[in-house]
């Protein structure tokens, strides 16, 4: 059956209020197994946009007043009921981004420990007291929350993307809106509605699905009232949003592109690598932005790697992500898979040999093989744009010092992965490769409890661990006259 949970919302959420779009605006969201109509859903426009940053900056005051522990509990009771709706959370996952059943109940999982991980940090937001150096003065330094938020999120992990930004604003004190990408809008839309039974005011948290994002979302990032924005996306439009930032000097947070490389040495188990292999390029179809994007193999062990590597690969069973059996499912839509078939195809032209996949298949449904492709030229596009798809290029290396070369050709440095045994390599890595994550002999870093973020063109800022809710508050500093003056 491919229905979906019958509670789920197909409204705007504004103002603790479920309502239709101005002028009843509607967008189809698609399931991509079948390509069919999954629900048509309001589309907000540019006033409802509006609507929606009036009811945050109209709750904002009071939010920020509330206790840090009252904060701190309904962020535990979304935690709560997240899990205890999972079923049908994962159920909208896979309806409406393809994933397998299994990894969406890993994406609840995963996005549910925001809600928990920042419910206990909610609490903890410290300052300072300090005499200053000459004595003369005391110094406060305290922190409260930036104000009125927006999000722009991705349809990847649509549970994910939004309880990573939601959860620290609410713990922070900042109210906010949520704008869903138009594909995967259902997820965020029922998460709205477990927010709103866990105890969220009304106007703290809105959500606006809509099909013309720019139009909605331009007025309010152009609002003097918005003081933050956090987009989770593609670098270019990344860039975009922040040139138009600028002029109301918004603090943002942007987590962008990725070009991960994924390094095997010669010492390395080869079995674990192809494990892990596996894990960081067909997690979620590869369409994630922390996917193993090149892999740099050792040339001593490229032949083992590249042979087992595709005949796991080539055993991955394909089709809708609620059959049983399925591991790995559709793409988001054809104009993805357009471009990684024309990044393959454009890949063998060049010169690199095709050991499996490479061709998308007959019939409904955007789905592409497991593909493996060996010999890939160095200047090859593959290497230097994001698949987002399950698309191996495998590349040679000589030393470390080449593959160190080969990690940071690239204007991307979100994460990076190396498999070896040599502890003092490995130390070298972490230190030279330019790259805000690092996994070392394990194919999936992201957690809650750990900063997740980039450098160069990867993006601004960090999202989950102790580091992620300062992301949500300025710093004040008050000077005081010494109080043991006569």
């Amino acid at each position: 059956m491919s229905a979906l949970p019958e509670r789920t919302p197909t409204g705007l959420f504004i103002g603790g209020e479920w309502r239709d779009a101005e002028g009843g605006a509607t967008l189809d969201v698609l399931n991509p197994a079948t390509g069919e109509v999954l629900a048509t859903i309001a589309s907000a426009t540019e006033s409802d946009g509006a609507a929606a940053l009036d009811a945050a900056v109209a709750a904002q005051e009071e939010w920020a007043a509330t206790a840090p522990r009252e904060r701190a509990e309904i962020l535990r009771r979304a935690f709560e009921l997240t899990i205890a709706r999972k079923e049908e959370l994962a159920r909208i996952i896979t309806l409406e981004m393809g994933k397998p059943l299994a990894e969406s109940l890993g994406e609840v999982a995963y996005g549910a420990e925001f809600l928990r991980w920042f419910s206990e940090e909610a609490v903890r937001i410290d300052g300072r007291y300090t005499v200053s150096p000459d004595g003369k003065n005391r110094l406060l330094v305290l922190h409260r929350p930036v104000g009125p938020s927006l999000f722009v999120t991705p349809w990847n992990f649509p549970l994910a993307m939004a309880t990573r930004k939601i959860a620290p604003a609410l713990a922070a004190g900042c109210t906010s809106v949520l704008k869903p990408a138009q594909q995967t809008p259902l997820t965020a839309l029922y998460f709205a509605a477990i927010l709103a039974e866990a105890g969220v005011p009304a106007g703290v948290v809105n959500v606006i699905p809509t099909s013309t994002a720019g139009r909605v979302t331009g007025p309010i990032i152009a609002d003097p009232r918005l003081r933050k924005l956090s987009f989770t996306g593609s670098t270019e439009v990344g860039k975009r949003l922040i040139r138009d930032s600028a002029e109301q000097v918004l603090k943002v947070s942007m987590e962008l592109g990725g070009n991960a490389p994924f390094i095997v040495f010669e010492d390395a188990d080869v079995d674990a690598a192809v494990e892990g292999a596996l894990v960081a390029k067909l997690r979620n179809g590869g369409e994630a932005c922390v996917a193993a994007n090149r892999m740099l193999v050792h040339e001593s062990v490229i032949e083992e790697f590249s042979s087992k590597l595709s005949a796991r690969m080539a055993a991955y069973v394909q089709g809708s992500g609620l059959e049983e059996g399925v591991m790995i499912g559709p793409l988001i839509d054809e104009a993805t898979r357009e471009k990684v078939d024309e990044l393959v195809h454009q890949a063998v032209a060049d010169g690199a040999d095709l050991e499996i996949g490479g061709r998308a298949p007959d019939g409904p449904g955007f789905f592409y093989p497991p593909t493996v492709l060996t010999g890939v030229p160095a200047d090859a596009r593959i290497l230097n744009e994001e698949i987002f798809g399950p698309v191996a290029p495998i590349v040679s290396f000589a030393d470390e010092a080449e593959a160190v070369r080969l990690a940071n050709a690239s204007e991307y440095g979100l994460v990076a992965f190396a498999y070896t045994r040599d502890l003092n390599r490995a130390l070298r890595l972490a230190e030279r490769i330019e790259t805000g994550m690092f996994g070392l002999n394990t194919g999936l870093v992201s957690n809650p409890a750990a900063p997740f973020g980039g450098v160069k063109q990867s993006g601004l800022g960090r999202e989950g661990g102790a580091e992620g809710i300062f992301e949500f508050l300025e710093t004040v500093y008050v000077g005081i006259a010494d109080p043991l003056a006569s």
